[in-house]
């Protein structure tokens, strides 16, 4: 999860992470140890967000315009711009590289400040550090929202599951933009192969994403490991209802809504 970005924290914590990765698999620093490639140690989003954007082409004005630009793109006009991008391409790579390497580097001078240190030790120091952002323990999904109460229109976010409380996060921020307990969901369910449903009070949450299914058993888990310590007595026991209809939520499997408090589950391997 950290490496694909999902652990929204800062660069150097993430080569302190890295660092204490390296120490867990290779124990103290040497020129001999083994060493796994970048991408295995540091998320890769991280290094390419450095790079220059691509330049804008702008569209043409005129139907002439497009016309001649598309005689041209044939002849030597085409074969200028494909040298060009040629050349752009090899440039971001030897950029690419070049931010790799000095990333590299600052990791194993912090791998190097390990030193001593045993395996148990670099991995509770490592859960220790991640554990520090609030969402620590869920699930993250993306998805695109459509109806949203943060904003008009689709949005892309990450939908975080966790035991107590669903949250929406806008990809990279530590705190959420909305957090709400199983007792303010009404229902879900999928109202179609792509389309997850989500009721919220007097809210009716559209999220677009591939991953339907997982989201429905991640949350019937968590309903079923709740509902028969936490329901209110007398309940009837809730049951599964058809595929092709919502999941009605029982009320008050917790107070209604608050910050987020949201505590990591006891085993969690999130990391």
């Amino acid at each position: 999860m950290v490496l694909r970005g999902y652990v929204p924290t800062s660069e150097e914590t993430l080569q302190t992470l890295a660092a204490l990765r390296l120490q867990s698999l290779n124990s103290d620093f040497s020129t001999h140890a083994p060493f796994p490639r970048l991408e295995e140690l540091f998320p890769p989003h991280v290094l390419h967000a450095r790079l220059p954007p691509p330049p804008h082409r702008p569209p043409a004005k005129c139907r002439g315009a497009r016309l001649r630009v598309g005689l041209l793109a044939g002849g030597l006009w085409g074969q200028a711009l494909a040298k060009q991008r040629a050349e752009r391409d090899q440039r971001l790579r030897g950029r690419l590289r070049e931010e790799g390497a000095s990333t590299m580097a600052a990791i194993v001078e912090k791998w190097k400040l390990l030193q001593g240190m045993g395996r148990p030790e670099a991995m509770a120091a490592y859960v220790a550090l991640v554990r520090e952002w609030p969402g620590f323990g869920s699930t993250l999904f993306d998805v695109d929202l459509h109806a949203s109460p943060v904003g008009a229109g689709p949005q892309h976010l990450w939908l975080g599951i966790g035991a107590k409380a669903v949250s929406l996060y806008k990809p990279g921020e530590p705190e959420p933009l909305d957090s709400f307990c199983y007792g303010r969901i009404s229902s879900f369910g999928a109202s179609d192969s792509s389309t997850f449903h989500l009721s919220v009070e007097d809210r009716d949450l559209l999220f677009e994403t591939s991953q339907v299914d997982e989201i429905a058993q991640l949350l019937n888990m968590y309903l079923t490991s709740a509902g028969p310590r936490r329901l209110p007595q007398p309940q009837e026991p809730p049951t599964s209802p058809p595929a092709s209809e919502p999941t009605v939520l029982p009320q008050g499997l917790c107070p209604m809504a608050g910050p987020w408090q949201l505590r990591p589950p006891v085993g969690s391997s999130h990391s």
